[in-house]
């Protein structure tokens, strides 16, 4: 038996396993892919999975925090 472990050579999840979806820009904010990138990323090719990769710390910026109490109610077009 070998110690030898088989690996792909693929890029990895992104997931940090903080599966939160944000209400206003339905993006997970663990790892800040779209809903629809999550469901398709075992499908994506190396090469669509690297673009994504790159485009992901750019996305940061569109996550506000959110406050608790009144402010924290969702009104269509806004944090």
């Amino acid at each position: 038996m070998s110690d030898v472990v088989w690996t792909r050579p693929e890029v990895e999840s992104p997931c940090v396993k903080i599966c939160v979806v944000h209400p206003v820009a339905r993006l997970c904010t663990g790892c800040l892919r779209s809903l629809d990138e999550i469901a398709g990323w075992s499908r994506y090719t190396p090469e669509e999975r690297r673009i994504i990769m790159a485009d992901l710390p750019n996305r940061a910026g569109r996550l506000t925090r959110r406050r608790g109490g009144h402010a924290a109610r969702v009104k269509p077009g806004t944090d």
